[in-house]
């Protein structure tokens, strides 16, 4: 059985245990919120997104769960930046052509905002300017992914959210929660089991760290 995490990381959270970077001021890590050992990241989430973190502590779930390879979907809850248009969406469900290349079709519908949890700092707010959610499915990883579609087709996203990973959701974590799971992972003959590339640190339990 392999331990998995479903994290609600909170705006601004590096997803990562340590802060690399040479700034003056430090970043919140994961090591703010999640204390238990020998679990790594499966992906990645960016520090101005909001949302569902999986980790685990088994190589090979890592490697299904975060390889572009395994097509895994990932659905996102997106405030963009104006009324957005048919013409955008179908531009998004057809593929958008990012300076690295075309990114896969998309799933993608207009949603009503949702009941989330206030953003802090929240998201500037302009009366003269509406905004627009939509629930976007991704079947691939490229950096900041969303966030580029949405500003290609001439809507930038204000608020990144994601929700889903394969089956896995947000649902019943508060910004800064974990739920930790007993997974089986079946075995994979073909594939030997890849170690994780580092190492930080009971079943089905929620926790808040405060």
């Amino acid at each position: 059985m392999a331990t998995l995490i479903l994290f609600n990381k909170p705006f601004r959270v590096m997803s990562q245990f340590t802060d690399s970077g040479n700034g003056k001021t430090a970043r919140a890590t994961l090591a703010d919120w999640i204390d238990i050992p020998h679990v790594y990241p499966a992906g990645r989430l960016d520090f101005d997104s909001e949302g569902l973190l999986l980790l685990t502590d088994d190589g090979g779930l890592q490697h299904r769960i975060a390889s572009p390879r395994q097509k895994m979907p990932k659905t996102y809850w997106a405030q963009v930046e104006g009324d957005i248009t048919d013409e955008a969406l179908d531009r998004l469900r057809a593929g958008v052509q990012l300076k690295d290349g075309k990114t896969r079709p998309a799933t993608v519908k207009v949603m009503p905002e949702p009941p989330l949890w206030p953003r802090v700092p929240p998201v500037r707010h302009r009366e003269s300017v509406p905004t627009s959610w939509i629930e976007l499915t991704i079947t691939e990883g490229k950096n900041r992914q969303v966030r580029r579609m949405t500003a290609a087709v001439g809507f930038p996203t204000l608020r990144l959210i994601r929700y889903r990973i394969g089956d896995w959701t947000l649902d019943n974590l508060a910004p800064g929660q974990y739920q930790e799971l007993a997974v089986h992972v079946p075995a994979a003959p073909t594939q030997p089991k890849r170690p994780l590339k580092a190492r930080r640190g009971s079943s089905n339990k929620t926790r808040r760290r405060n």
